[in-house]
Protein backbone atom coordinates (compact mmCIF):
# COMPACT_ATOMS: atom_id res chain seq x y z
CA UNK A 1 0.00 0.00 0.00
CA UNK A 2 2.61 2.35 0.50
CA UNK A 3 4.48 1.72 -2.02
CA UNK A 4 1.46 2.03 -4.33
CA UNK A 5 0.79 5.48 -2.26
CA UNK A 6 4.35 6.74 -2.85
CA UNK A 7 3.52 6.42 -6.59
CA UNK A 8 0.79 8.50 -7.60
CA UNK A 9 0.95 11.07 -4.48
CA UNK A 10 2.57 14.13 -5.54
CA UNK A 11 5.33 14.91 -3.97
CA UNK A 12 5.87 17.52 -0.53
CA UNK A 13 6.82 20.69 -1.53
CA UNK A 14 8.58 22.85 1.47
CA UNK A 15 8.93 26.56 0.51
CA UNK A 16 10.08 29.85 2.03
CA UNK A 17 9.10 33.22 2.47
CA UNK A 18 11.77 35.47 3.53
CA UNK A 19 11.27 39.30 4.94
CA UNK A 20 14.24 41.43 5.12
CA UNK A 21 13.34 44.12 7.45
CA UNK A 22 15.44 47.06 8.69
CA UNK A 23 16.20 45.82 11.58
CA UNK A 24 15.83 42.12 11.34
CA UNK A 25 15.74 38.70 8.55
CA UNK A 26 12.53 36.28 9.34
CA UNK A 27 12.25 33.17 7.26
CA UNK A 28 8.99 30.64 7.69
CA UNK A 29 9.52 27.29 5.79
CA UNK A 30 5.97 25.38 5.33
CA UNK A 31 5.02 22.88 3.66
CA UNK A 32 1.36 21.39 2.18
CA UNK A 33 0.18 18.14 3.75
CA UNK A 34 -3.38 16.40 3.51
CA UNK A 35 -4.31 20.15 1.99
CA UNK A 36 -3.17 22.17 4.82
CA UNK A 37 0.04 24.80 5.18
CA UNK A 38 2.02 23.16 7.74
CA UNK A 39 5.12 25.14 9.50
CA UNK A 40 7.89 23.27 9.42
CA UNK A 41 10.63 25.99 10.56
CA UNK A 42 10.81 29.47 11.28
CA UNK A 43 13.69 32.30 12.31
CA UNK A 44 15.16 35.68 12.90
CA UNK A 45 17.94 37.11 12.66
CA UNK A 46 19.05 40.97 13.86
CA UNK A 47 20.91 42.56 11.35
CA UNK A 48 22.41 45.67 14.44
CA UNK A 49 25.34 43.41 14.81
CA UNK A 50 26.24 43.35 11.15
CA UNK A 51 26.56 46.54 10.97
CA UNK A 52 28.63 47.15 14.52
CA UNK A 53 25.15 48.27 15.49
CA UNK A 54 23.34 46.52 18.20
CA UNK A 55 20.30 44.27 18.28
CA UNK A 56 17.03 46.23 17.69
CA UNK A 57 18.95 48.89 15.76
CA UNK A 58 18.03 49.81 12.07
CA UNK A 59 20.41 49.40 9.41
CA UNK A 60 21.53 49.35 5.54
CA UNK A 61 23.70 46.86 4.42
CA UNK A 62 25.28 45.88 1.04
CA UNK A 63 23.47 43.52 -0.46
CA UNK A 64 26.12 40.61 0.20
CA UNK A 65 26.07 41.01 3.83
CA UNK A 66 22.76 40.74 3.94
CA UNK A 67 23.40 37.39 1.47
CA UNK A 68 25.72 36.56 4.33
CA UNK A 69 22.93 37.03 7.34
CA UNK A 70 20.47 35.16 5.59
CA UNK A 71 23.23 32.04 4.31
CA UNK A 72 23.72 32.10 8.73
CA UNK A 73 20.12 32.36 9.14
CA UNK A 74 19.11 29.81 6.90
CA UNK A 75 22.21 27.21 8.40
CA UNK A 76 21.56 27.97 12.12
CA UNK A 77 21.09 24.47 13.81
CA UNK A 78 17.95 25.60 15.66
CA UNK A 79 16.27 27.09 12.11
CA UNK A 80 18.02 23.94 9.60
CA UNK A 81 16.17 25.34 6.61
CA UNK A 82 15.99 22.33 3.53
CA UNK A 83 14.90 24.03 0.65
CA UNK A 84 15.77 27.25 -1.71
CA UNK A 85 12.81 27.63 -3.22
CA UNK A 86 11.47 31.22 -1.98
CA UNK A 87 9.54 33.80 -2.41
CA UNK A 88 11.01 37.45 -0.75
CA UNK A 89 8.95 40.68 0.39
CA UNK A 90 10.30 44.18 -0.86
CA UNK A 91 9.51 47.22 1.31
CA UNK A 92 6.66 49.37 0.66
CA UNK A 93 8.88 52.11 0.42
CA UNK A 94 10.63 50.91 -2.89
CA UNK A 95 7.35 51.07 -4.56
CA UNK A 96 4.79 53.45 -6.02
CA UNK A 97 1.06 52.55 -5.77
CA UNK A 98 -1.65 54.54 -7.15
CA UNK A 99 -5.28 53.99 -8.53
CA UNK A 100 -5.69 54.85 -12.52
CA UNK A 101 -9.20 55.28 -13.83
CA UNK A 102 -9.55 53.94 -17.26
CA UNK A 103 -11.99 52.75 -19.95
CA UNK A 104 -13.19 49.27 -19.80
CA UNK A 105 -11.60 47.49 -22.62
CA UNK A 106 -10.11 43.66 -23.38
CA UNK A 107 -7.07 42.57 -21.23
CA UNK A 108 -4.78 43.40 -24.32
CA UNK A 109 -5.39 47.00 -24.53
CA UNK A 110 -5.17 47.69 -21.37
CA UNK A 111 -1.74 46.19 -21.26
CA UNK A 112 -0.53 48.50 -23.87
CA UNK A 113 -2.60 51.66 -21.94
CA UNK A 114 -1.21 51.51 -18.40
CA UNK A 115 2.45 51.95 -18.70
CA UNK A 116 1.09 55.50 -20.81
CA UNK A 117 -1.18 56.83 -18.12
CA UNK A 118 0.86 55.36 -15.24
CA UNK A 119 3.71 58.22 -16.88
CA UNK A 120 1.49 61.14 -15.18
CA UNK A 121 1.82 59.01 -11.67
CA UNK A 122 5.56 57.93 -11.81
CA UNK A 123 8.09 60.56 -11.44
CA UNK A 124 10.70 58.52 -12.77
CA UNK A 125 11.31 56.93 -16.38
CA UNK A 126 8.89 54.33 -17.29
CA UNK A 127 11.84 52.21 -18.52
CA UNK A 128 13.44 52.55 -14.98
CA UNK A 129 10.62 50.57 -13.33
CA UNK A 130 8.90 47.02 -13.38
CA UNK A 131 5.37 47.77 -13.72
CA UNK A 132 1.97 45.87 -12.42
CA UNK A 133 -1.32 46.28 -12.90
CA UNK A 134 -4.74 44.66 -11.77
CA UNK A 135 -8.19 45.91 -12.41
CA UNK A 136 -10.42 46.47 -9.64
CA UNK A 137 -13.98 44.71 -9.41
CA UNK A 138 -16.62 47.32 -9.61
CA UNK A 139 -17.79 46.18 -5.29
CA UNK A 140 -14.83 46.87 -4.18
CA UNK A 141 -13.66 50.00 -6.08
CA UNK A 142 -13.19 53.59 -4.17
CA UNK A 143 -17.18 55.14 -5.55
CA UNK A 144 -16.14 58.69 -4.63
CA UNK A 145 -13.33 59.22 -6.83
CA UNK A 146 -10.27 58.04 -8.20
CA UNK A 147 -6.78 59.73 -8.62
CA UNK A 148 -7.09 59.44 -12.43
CA UNK A 149 -8.53 62.15 -14.61
CA UNK A 150 -12.62 61.71 -14.97
CA UNK A 151 -11.71 61.59 -19.05
CA UNK A 152 -8.16 61.95 -20.63
CA UNK A 153 -8.28 62.93 -24.47
CA UNK A 154 -8.39 59.20 -25.35
CA UNK A 155 -11.39 58.74 -23.04
CA UNK A 156 -14.68 60.01 -24.13
CA UNK A 157 -17.06 60.55 -21.88
CA UNK A 158 -19.43 57.77 -22.69
CA UNK A 159 -17.57 54.89 -22.22
CA UNK A 160 -17.19 52.64 -18.95
CA UNK A 161 -14.73 53.51 -16.86
CA UNK A 162 -12.51 51.14 -14.34
CA UNK A 163 -10.32 51.57 -11.75
CA UNK A 164 -6.79 49.94 -11.73
CA UNK A 165 -4.50 49.47 -9.40
CA UNK A 166 -0.74 50.11 -10.62
CA UNK A 167 2.13 49.56 -8.66
CA UNK A 168 6.00 50.54 -10.05
CA UNK A 169 9.11 48.94 -8.32
CA UNK A 170 12.31 50.35 -9.75
CA UNK A 171 14.89 48.19 -11.54
CA UNK A 172 17.66 49.46 -9.29
CA UNK A 173 15.24 47.97 -5.93
CA UNK A 174 14.75 44.68 -8.33
CA UNK A 175 18.38 44.03 -9.09
CA UNK A 176 19.46 44.73 -5.77
CA UNK A 177 17.00 41.96 -4.44
CA UNK A 178 17.89 39.78 -7.42
CA UNK A 179 21.96 40.58 -5.95
CA UNK A 180 20.76 39.09 -2.38
CA UNK A 181 19.37 35.83 -3.95
CA UNK A 182 21.73 35.15 -6.01
CA UNK A 183 24.82 35.36 -3.63
CA UNK A 184 22.50 33.61 -0.52
CA UNK A 185 22.13 30.48 -3.15
CA UNK A 186 18.17 31.17 -3.51
CA UNK A 187 15.89 30.27 -6.28
CA UNK A 188 13.22 33.10 -6.02
CA UNK A 189 10.56 32.69 -7.61
CA UNK A 190 8.94 36.89 -7.00
CA UNK A 191 9.34 39.77 -5.42
CA UNK A 192 6.22 40.64 -3.55
CA UNK A 193 5.47 44.38 -1.53
CA UNK A 194 5.05 43.75 2.14
CA UNK A 195 1.56 45.18 2.68
CA UNK A 196 -0.18 42.13 -0.12
CA UNK A 197 2.06 39.50 1.99
CA UNK A 198 0.98 40.77 5.20
CA UNK A 199 -2.94 40.81 3.88
CA UNK A 200 -2.66 37.53 3.22
CA UNK A 201 -1.13 36.22 6.54
CA UNK A 202 -3.77 38.46 8.72
CA UNK A 203 -6.87 39.18 7.08
CA UNK A 204 -10.20 37.11 7.33
CA UNK A 205 -13.06 37.74 5.00
CA UNK A 206 -14.55 40.65 6.58
CA UNK A 207 -15.88 42.89 3.88
CA UNK A 208 -15.34 45.91 6.75
CA UNK A 209 -12.36 48.20 6.57
CA UNK A 210 -9.35 47.87 8.72
CA UNK A 211 -6.21 49.68 9.39
CA UNK A 212 -2.78 47.78 9.64
CA UNK A 213 -0.67 49.01 11.71
CA UNK A 214 2.65 47.85 11.06
CA UNK A 215 5.60 48.92 13.15
CA UNK A 216 8.67 48.26 12.73
CA UNK A 217 12.43 49.59 13.68
CA UNK A 218 12.91 52.76 11.65
CA UNK A 219 9.18 53.55 10.78
CA UNK A 220 5.31 52.73 11.28
CA UNK A 221 3.21 51.83 8.26
CA UNK A 222 -0.37 52.10 8.40
CA UNK A 223 -2.82 50.76 5.43
CA UNK A 224 -6.34 51.47 5.25
CA UNK A 225 -7.49 47.87 3.65
CA UNK A 226 -11.53 47.29 2.12
CA UNK A 227 -11.98 44.27 0.05
CA UNK A 228 -8.67 43.28 -0.22
CA UNK A 229 -8.20 47.03 -1.91
CA UNK A 230 -5.46 49.78 0.21
CA UNK A 231 -7.47 52.56 0.35
CA UNK A 232 -5.01 54.57 2.13
CA UNK A 233 -1.54 54.60 3.43
CA UNK A 234 0.89 56.59 5.46
CA UNK A 235 4.12 56.13 6.75
CA UNK A 236 5.22 57.73 10.30
CA UNK A 237 8.87 58.12 10.97
CA UNK A 238 8.63 56.44 14.29
CA UNK A 239 9.39 52.85 15.19
CA UNK A 240 10.24 50.64 17.28
CA UNK A 241 14.31 51.98 17.67
CA UNK A 242 12.77 55.05 18.63
CA UNK A 243 11.48 53.55 21.88
CA UNK A 244 15.00 51.81 22.54
CA UNK A 245 16.10 55.12 22.33
CA UNK A 246 13.92 57.30 24.75
CA UNK A 247 14.45 54.32 27.21
CA UNK A 248 18.10 54.81 26.67
CA UNK A 249 18.16 58.66 27.01
CA UNK A 250 15.49 58.66 29.75
CA UNK A 251 16.76 56.13 31.83
CA UNK A 252 20.55 56.64 31.53
CA UNK A 253 20.87 52.89 29.88
CA UNK A 254 23.24 50.96 27.27
CA UNK A 255 21.11 50.83 23.90
CA UNK A 256 21.67 46.93 24.34
CA UNK A 257 20.20 47.38 28.26
CA UNK A 258 17.28 49.41 26.95
CA UNK A 259 16.14 46.94 24.13
CA UNK A 260 16.17 44.11 26.61
CA UNK A 261 14.05 45.68 29.05
CA UNK A 262 11.49 46.91 26.31
CA UNK A 263 11.32 43.03 25.26
CA UNK A 264 10.99 42.07 28.20
CA UNK A 265 8.70 44.27 30.58
CA UNK A 266 7.09 46.17 27.87
CA UNK A 267 4.35 48.27 28.39
CA UNK A 268 2.81 45.99 30.66
CA UNK A 269 2.50 48.48 33.71
CA UNK A 270 4.26 46.11 35.52
CA UNK A 271 7.15 49.43 35.75
CA UNK A 272 5.04 52.38 35.80
CA UNK A 273 7.75 55.02 34.44
CA UNK A 274 9.02 52.06 31.59
CA UNK A 275 5.53 52.27 30.61
CA UNK A 276 5.28 56.10 30.60
CA UNK A 277 8.58 56.44 28.32
CA UNK A 278 7.40 53.77 25.89
CA UNK A 279 3.99 55.84 25.64
CA UNK A 280 6.43 59.18 24.77
CA UNK A 281 6.65 57.27 21.44
CA UNK A 282 3.83 55.31 21.10
CA UNK A 283 1.63 58.74 21.29
CA UNK A 284 2.91 60.25 18.47
CA UNK A 285 2.14 56.96 16.33
CA UNK A 286 -1.58 56.89 17.93
CA UNK A 287 -1.54 60.20 17.02
CA UNK A 288 -0.65 60.07 13.38
CA UNK A 289 -2.82 56.64 12.76
CA UNK A 290 -5.83 58.32 14.65
CA UNK A 291 -4.82 60.99 11.74
CA UNK A 292 -4.96 58.70 9.20
CA UNK A 293 -8.61 56.83 10.56
CA UNK A 294 -10.10 60.30 10.15
CA UNK A 295 -9.08 61.26 6.91
CA UNK A 296 -10.04 57.93 5.41
CA UNK A 297 -13.69 58.03 7.30
CA UNK A 298 -14.42 61.51 5.89
CA UNK A 299 -13.52 60.18 2.10
CA UNK A 300 -15.48 57.71 1.98
CA UNK A 301 -17.76 57.76 4.73
CA UNK A 302 -17.00 54.45 6.37
CA UNK A 303 -15.49 53.61 9.69
CA UNK A 304 -12.60 51.07 9.91
CA UNK A 305 -13.77 48.06 12.38
CA UNK A 306 -10.66 46.89 13.54
CA UNK A 307 -6.49 47.99 13.43
CA UNK A 308 -4.48 44.65 13.07
CA UNK A 309 -1.29 45.53 14.99
CA UNK A 310 2.06 43.48 12.91
CA UNK A 311 5.71 44.09 12.81
CA UNK A 312 8.68 43.40 14.77
CA UNK A 313 7.19 46.48 17.58
CA UNK A 314 3.85 45.01 17.99
CA UNK A 315 4.91 42.33 19.97
CA UNK A 316 5.51 44.61 22.37
CA UNK A 317 3.88 43.24 25.52
CA UNK A 318 0.43 45.64 26.41
CA UNK A 319 1.00 47.76 23.25
CA UNK A 320 -2.57 46.18 22.34
CA UNK A 321 -4.05 47.82 25.79
CA UNK A 322 -2.59 50.84 25.29
CA UNK A 323 -3.84 50.78 21.33
CA UNK A 324 -7.33 50.72 22.31
CA UNK A 325 -6.76 53.10 25.16
CA UNK A 326 -5.98 55.91 21.83
CA UNK A 327 -8.51 54.54 18.96
CA UNK A 328 -11.92 54.36 19.02
CA UNK A 329 -11.97 51.31 17.54
CA UNK A 330 -10.52 47.71 18.80
CA UNK A 331 -7.19 47.17 18.37
CA UNK A 332 -5.56 43.46 18.03
CA UNK A 333 -2.36 41.86 17.80
CA UNK A 334 -1.82 39.98 14.31
CA UNK A 335 -2.08 35.95 15.16
CA UNK A 336 -0.79 35.11 11.42
CA UNK A 337 0.41 31.69 12.37
CA UNK A 338 -2.82 30.62 13.22
CA UNK A 339 -3.45 30.35 9.18
CA UNK A 340 -0.63 27.50 9.41
CA UNK A 341 -0.80 23.97 11.13
CA UNK A 342 1.02 24.07 13.98
CA UNK A 343 2.71 22.02 16.80
CA UNK A 344 0.77 22.81 19.75
CA UNK A 345 2.76 22.72 22.27
CA UNK A 346 3.94 25.93 20.49
CA UNK A 347 1.28 27.52 20.33
CA UNK A 348 1.93 30.26 23.08
CA UNK A 349 5.14 31.53 21.43
CA UNK A 350 4.08 31.56 18.26
CA UNK A 351 1.30 34.08 19.22
CA UNK A 352 3.63 36.50 21.29
CA UNK A 353 5.92 36.64 18.18
CA UNK A 354 2.97 36.11 15.44
CA UNK A 355 3.12 39.94 14.37
CA UNK A 356 6.97 40.24 13.57
CA UNK A 357 6.13 37.13 11.06
CA UNK A 358 3.34 38.29 9.24
CA UNK A 359 5.28 39.27 6.19
CA UNK A 360 7.42 36.26 6.03
CA UNK A 361 3.94 34.03 6.45
CA UNK A 362 2.17 35.94 4.07
CA UNK A 363 5.16 34.67 1.49
CA UNK A 364 5.68 31.64 1.90
CA UNK A 365 1.35 31.42 1.49
CA UNK A 366 1.79 32.56 -1.81
CA UNK A 367 4.78 30.45 -2.81
CA UNK A 368 2.99 27.48 -1.38
CA UNK A 369 0.13 28.04 -4.05
CA UNK A 370 2.18 28.80 -6.90
CA UNK A 371 4.11 24.97 -5.95
CA UNK A 372 0.56 23.44 -6.39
Amino acid sequence: MGFFSNIFSKPETSVLGIDIGSSAIKIVQIKKKNGQAVLETYGELALGPYAKGTVGQAVVLPPDRIAAALADLMHEKEVNVTTNKCGISIPFGSSLMTVVEMPQVSSKQLGLMVPIEARKYIPVPISEVMLDWSVIPKAEAPVEESPGPSAGPNMPPNIPKVDVLVVAIHNDTIARYTDIVNKAGLAAGFFEIEIFSTMRSVLDESLAPVMIMDMGAASTKLYIVERGITKATHTVNRGAQDITSTISKSLGFTLERAEIMKRQVGATGEDETLTQIISLTLDYIFEEANRTLLAFEKKYNKTVSKIILVGGGAALKGLPTLAKANFKTDAVQANPFSKLATPAFLENILKETGPEFAVAIGVALRKLAEEE
